[in-house]
């Protein structure tokens, strides 16, 4: 059987992080990539948050190929015939060293896979993995197909879906009620015409969620970010709501509507579909996090549950980038103690739960219950387009006084017991 030190399942963002820092450390590293390239079967969004991850490979940061820096930030709220947006801008969001910027997938990870390879390791697509192979216990390669590799430690990074991981037991096979589905289309528009639309200045971004009426009740919402020529534009539903549904409504449904509503159609317009993609995302927070080594193992990005949807940031490539480099950084001592057992890779996940990645999960713990409660994505949007809908309307009868409009729209929609519960059960998050 062929052999390699190191085997990486995934040649996403966890995957290449890994392989990165391994290569560059001289260790004999193999990428097996089922897509037909790096990126090509990835559905985020698009937003890297970039300062929690500044210290890891610092050489790279300056050449990434972003799209924009996020200089505004906008949620918006839909209710019933109404929307409220509130915008958030800061000269500190996208200064000299921005927090996030907006990324296209699928270039961001051939670009990695590129750089990964100058490093020395070797980077396979079209290689679906079947099997971990075993023995006594332990993890010591690959099947693929009627190809069988050893390894004296396997990297897995094969994302959400788990498949592999999951039937060899080194993860709880996926749950549709611990992760949602998100799908988006990328909208080509000329650069000028996103900075007018969004009042950006040349070359900054704008990242916009939507919440209430866009998913129908469920769980969820929509996001736009602007890329340099295009914008991301999807959704993303609670799968296990998505099940429940009676009436015949399909996911791809939302979105076609969702272009269609008065508040979203003049952000598109004049643009032309370049791609459509979906994928499951892990909505499960910490408690999803399996055990993250063993022998002959690591469990790193999506496939260890390491994505957070904190109801205004969602993160999760950060997140992978961070546990790819804290998996190599266990590999490499690894190696040098001739140790590849799960006590000899416990490195990995101490350095992961003394970094933000698990303290920033564990901090949002009581994020994914807190989001199954509905009146989040039904009455809260609906009441707060209604109290500032009232506050600005004009009609032919007399105006009541501004306190007076505030007061009755306070007092019919947030003042009772069950926003009182709500409340309550937010100083959890």
């Amino acid at each position: 059987m062929e052999q390699v030190e190191c085997i990486i399942v995934g040649g996403g963002l966890a995957g290449l992080s890994a392989a990165y820092g391994l290569a560059s450390a001289g260790v004999e590293v193999m990428v097996l990539e089922r897509g037909d390239y790096s990126g090509a079967k990835n559905v985020t969004g698009g937003r890297l948050y970039v300062k929690p991850i500044r210290g890891f490979y610092p050489e790279l940061w300056e050449e990434l190929p972003y799209e924009r820096p996020i200089a505004r930030e906008l949620v918006t709220m839909m209710g019933d015939g109404a929307h409220t947006t509130i915008e958030i801008a800061s000269d500190r969001f996208a200064g000299a060293k921005p927090q996030s910027y907006t990324v296209l997938r699928a270039k961001l990870d051939q670009w990695l896979a590129e750089k990964v390879t100058e490093k020395g390791a070797m980077v396979v697509p079209n290689m679906k993995v079947d099997e971990l192979l075993r023995k006594d216990g332990r993890v010591i390669g690959i099947r693929a197909g009627g190809d069988e590799i050893g390894a004296q430690v396997v990297i897995v990074a094969e994302g959400v879906l788990r498949l592999l991981s999951s039937e060899a037991g080194l993860a709880a096979e996926p749950q549709a009620k611990h992760h949602a589905l998100g799908y988006k289309e990328v909208i080509e528009l000329p650069s000028g015409v996103i900075e007018d639309r969004w009042h950006l200045n040349p070359g900054e971004g704008a990242a916009q969620f939507f919440m209430g009426a866009c998913t129908k009740g469920m769980m969820g919402g929509g996001f736009l970010y602007t890329n340099k020529e295009s914008i991301s534009l999807g959704m993303v539903v609670g799968m296990e709501d998505m099940r429940r549904r009676r009436d015949g409504t399909e996911s791809w449904q939302l979105l076609d509507e969702f272009k269609e509503l008065p508040q979203i159609k003049p952000l598109v317009a004049g643009g032309v579909v370049a791609e459509y993609s979906a994928h499951s995302v892990p909505e499960g927070g910490i408690s999803q996090v399996p055990k993250l080594a063993g022998d002959g193992y690591l469990v790193a990005g999506d496939t260890a549950g390491l994505s957070l949807n904190a109801l205004v940031t969602v993160r999760g490539m950060d997140f992978a980038i961070a546990s790819g480099y804290f998996a190599a950084e266990a590999v490499k001592r690894a190696k040098k103690a001739g140790d590849f057992t799960a006590a000899g890779l416990a490195s990995y996940e101490a350095s992961l739960r003394n970094s933000f990645v698990l303290k920033d999960l564990e901090t949002a713990r009581a994020i994914p219950g807190f989001m199954e409660n509905p009146r989040l994505f039904t009455h809260y949007p609906v009441a707060v387009s209604r109290l500032l809908e009232s506050i600005y309307t004009i009609d032919e009868r007399p105006q009541a006084g501004l306190f007076k409009k505030a007061w009755r729209g306070l007092r019919r929609d947030f003042m009772n017991v069950a926003t009182v519960k709500d409340a309550w059960s937010m100083r959890k998050i």
